[in-house]
């Protein structure tokens, strides 16, 4: 048979090889994805994981995920991997809109390869003619990231090359997206979750502080009857009720207001800590475009009062970062496994400080001091010139003196 009669005989084999060759390697990435998604410990590594994954599965080097704040609405930058030295920088980073997440908000945002020169967070790179800074990117793919209907957030991911990724490549990803979007609102579901948690356990303690003082009132009347009782044929003895009900006044007066402060000083909206401390982490990385992670050891729950001052000294530990570091990560680390005292550490990467010059009047450092001093506990400061920060506040969870 001639040459030119078996090449079109052979051809459908060969397609149908290449079709089957595509989908066995797609669903190796989308198993791969899988595996990186169900096996980490928290969204983040998740994330984390999976964007690795990715840059690797598809040949590529740089990625980044914007994920969509629900409770303020900003975007903060989640992940990255690999980023070029001109998004290394923070202030490149924060969750300002950009031409990506202006097409995500408006609902047009589609998976699709964007040049450099339509990236409007890159676009000032070129125009100073900074074209080294970038990396040598030339494209980045923007697929955004849904539950259903329910918008999450921007993955991007890019080579430098001038590769565009094709179209079995892009609806591969959006398959991805899909994946990470399950993810992303699982984790969210289980913070919620949590937070109801928290709302069903203050309104148990609510119960129970008004069936106290509601048992401490009557036996005050029943001091004061007694009292009435005894007025005019037992002065001495109606005096020692009355001193009793006073006595017993006062304890609980005591007690009601303790009770109301622990509930009102509180985290915002109820939280418990550590999901206070992630919504913190979340809206400073939108604002400054530092990554901030957040790591959580399971242990015992702990008092509201401790949680709020934690909080605080958290707070305030970022807000020196700000001021003050020129970091580009923090981490932000929470032990509460002993049942002797909860550790509460904030590192950054910055340049670092000599902890002998600290100015008297730090009134940040000094106010962090006296949050960890009211607990009963103490704050330790670390850092080195070039070397970044280590805040660590050590606090007990029983009362001094208790056994």
């Amino acid at each position: 048979m001639p040459e030119n009669e078996r090449v079109p005989a052979r051809a459908p084999g060969r397609h149908r090889a290449a079709v089957e060759d595509r989908r066995t390697r797609e669903l190796r990435i989308l198993y791969a994805i899988s595996e990186a998604l169900n096996s980490a410990p928290d969204v983040r590594h998740a994330l984390e994981r999976t964007l690795a994954q990715v840059a690797d599965l598809f040949g590529l080097h740089t990625g980044w995920i914007w994920l969509l704040d629900p409770e303020t609405g900003q975007f903060y930058n989640a992940v990255a991997h690999n980023l070029p030295p001109y998004l290394q920088e923070p202030v490149h980073m924060s969750g300002k809109s950009c031409s990506c997440i202006g097409d995500f908000r408006d609902g047009t945002l589609a998976p699709r390869n964007i040049s450099l020169i339509e990236c409007s967070r890159l676009q000032p790179a070129i125009e100073a003619g900074a074209i080294e800074a970038t990396g040598g990117l030339r494209y980045h793919a923007s697929i955004p990231l849904y539950f259903r209907d329910k918008p999450l957030g921007i993955m991007n991911i890019a080579a430098p090359s001038w590769r565009k990724l094709s179209r079995s490549e892009l609806r591969l990803l959006s398959t991805i997206a899909n994946q990470i979007g399950i993810a992303v609102e699982r984790a969210r579901l289980a913070e919620e979750s949590a937070r109801l948690a928290r709302a069903e356990e203050r309104a148990r303690i609510a119960r129970e502080i008004h069936d106290t003082l509601a048992q401490g009132l009557t036996a005050i009347g029943l001091h004061i009857e007694s009292a009435l009782n005894h007025l005019e044929s037992e002065p001495e003895r109606a005096r020692e009720r009355l001193q009793r009900a006073l006595a017993m006044t006062r304890r609980s007066l005591e007690e009601a207001r303790q009770s109301v402060i622990n509930l009102r000083t509180g985290l915002p909206l109820g939280k418990p800590l550590a999901e206070a401390l992630r919504t913190l982490a979340r809206t400073f990385t939108a604002e400054t475009g530092v990554r901030v992670a957040v790591q959580v050891s399971d242990g015992q729950p702990l008092p509201v009062s401790v949680e709020a001052e934690l909080y605080r000294i958290a707070q305030e530990a970022l807000t020196n970062v700000r001021r003050h570091a020129q970091a580009s990560e923090v981490r932000i680390v929470l032990r509460t496994g002993t049942r002797q005292q909860a550790v509460l550490s904030i590192r950054d990467n910055g340049h670092g400080f000599d902890p002998a010059t600290i100015p008297a009047g730090c009134h940040g450092l000094l106010g962090m001091r006296e949050r960890a001093r009211l607990l009963g506990g103490r704050l330790h400061v670390a850092s080195r010139l070039g070397r970044g920060t280590t805040i660590t506040a050590i606090v007990p969870l029983r009362p001094e003196g208790e056994t």
